[in-house]
């Protein structure tokens, strides 16, 4: 949900591939090994690899519908012009529902990493209360200016990187084959879990929103945008495959029962790593990174969710309009963290059921509506009506997936 804007400098590749990796990786990542736990390692390795093809295809025919169009021109204005008025309904409610599901998933993440934090130095510190006063201060920083959302979301992010490399460095260093491999357990069922883990793998690579945001930066330039895309998101594929890897190789699969009826938020599963590892110096690492995880994906989906509620009910920029633009945007959320704190991996569940219309069965529908009509003259994605099919089949599979889950008529590890 970046804005970006063109410079009179050559944009650097490396500049927009990270745009869309940071958009990608975010606190979201804490839910996928205790979602993934009945599938395991390698049945999980193919669920994210193949979402991670089929997300990456829907991003460009996103940007080869959006070519057709002047600079500037957003989802949704392609979305009314190519599919009408009715598809273009249904796309601006998924996603401000994404969005606002998102934001209370930081809420409710949040608290929790606060409570762990404070546990950490003895002290305690209600979720409910960590996450309210979380909530406040990003929702003070984005009411302050975009500026000020940039600037702390530039720290932010940086420290993000920083302790990455040095949590996962130390957690990769305490991996276990015999873990990794499940050794312990005989006859291990795996692949009746596959498909629940589908939804939340969706919700893990969400970037869409800043295909045409790619273009302002580069132009139309069809082949740098498509390599961004492309790096970006393989980066966070990698990301991910690595925190599999090291929270897998530490933690027994029947483990991820117990963090799965606790919630499955984050304090719960950096508190099981921590007792596992028995390091304090990656205990601390867990604990800064998740923080930072955290405060970095709430800042990026906030002012997202923001700057479209405050296009949609015409609040004007000023200090008085931005205020009622705030009130909008976090009012709800802190209220559904305050009556259910422990909802994380549930509203990222829920997000993946919406995101499924705006970054799945959207983009097919848009990349076919537009070589009828325009014939793709600048790019075409790969694949012809078969790549259209398959992401059309996508969307549809994993809103059905979550429709079955939370009908309780799929098979849950516990």
């Amino acid at each position: 949900m970046a804005t970006l804007s063109v410079t009179n400098s050559t944009p650097s590749l490396i500049g927009g591939a990270m745009i869309i990796g940071g958009t990608i990786i975010g606190a979201g990542m804490f839910s996928l090994p205790v979602v993934m736990s009945g599938a395991w390692f390698f049945w999980s390795l193919l669920a994210l690899i193949f979402t991670w093809f089929c997300m990456l295809h829907s991003g460009l025919m996103i940007l080869e519908a959006n070519l057709n169009y002047h600079i500037g021109a957003s989802f949704d204005t392609i979305t009314k012009d190519l599919l009408g008025k009715y598809w273009n309904i249904i796309n601006g409610v998924t996603v401000a529902f994404v969005l606002y599901i998102l934001t209370y998933a930081y809420i409710s993440a949040s608290g929790s990493v606060i409570h762990h934090t404070f546990s950490q130095m003895n002290m305690t510190f209600p979720a409910r209360l960590g996450g309210l006063l979380f909530a406040v201060a990003v929702a003070f920083i984005v009411w302050l200016s975009t500026r000020a959302v940039s600037r702390m979301t530039t720290i932010v992010l940086g420290a993000k990187i920083l302790t990455f490399f040095m949590t996962f460095g130390g957690l990769l260093w305490h991996v276990e084959p015999a873990i990794l491999l499940n050794k312990a357990e005989v006859a291990p069922q795996y692949l009746p879990y596959v498909l629940m883990t589908l939804p939340f793998c969706l919700a893990s690579f969400g970037y869409h929103g800043n295909v045409p945001s790619l273009m302002k930066y580069y132009g139309k330039d069809p082949l740098t945008i498509r390599r961004c895309l492309l790096m970006g998101t393989l980066m966070a594929l990698v990301l991910y495959i690595i925190w599999l890897v090291g929270t897998m190789g530490n933690i027994p699969r029947p483990a991820f029962i117990a963090i799965a009826e606790k919630g499955g938020n984050i304090d719960v599963l950096v508190q099981t790593l921590s007792g596992l590892l028995n390091s304090s110096t990656l205990d601390l690492l867990l604990t800064v990174f998740s923080n930072f995880a955290v405060a970095s994906s709430f800042l990026g989906v906030t002012l997202g969710l923001f700057d479209y509620l405050a296009d949609l009910f015409k609040f004007d920029d000023s200090r008085h309009g931005r205020f009622k633009t705030a009130l909008v945007t976090f009012l709800p959320p802190i209220t559904g963290g305050l009556i259910w704190p422990n909802g994380f991996i549930y509203a990222i569940g829920f997000a993946g059921l919406a995101a499924t219309v705006w970054a799945a069965i959207v983009p097919a529908l848009l990349a076919r509506a537009s070589r009828a009509r325009f014939g793709s003259p600048r790019y075409r994605v790969w694949g012809g009506n078969a790549m259209i099919a398959l992401i059309l089949f996508f969307g549809a599979a994993n809103a059905l997936i979550h429709i079955l889950f939370s009908m309780k008529l799929l098979p849950v590890y516990q």
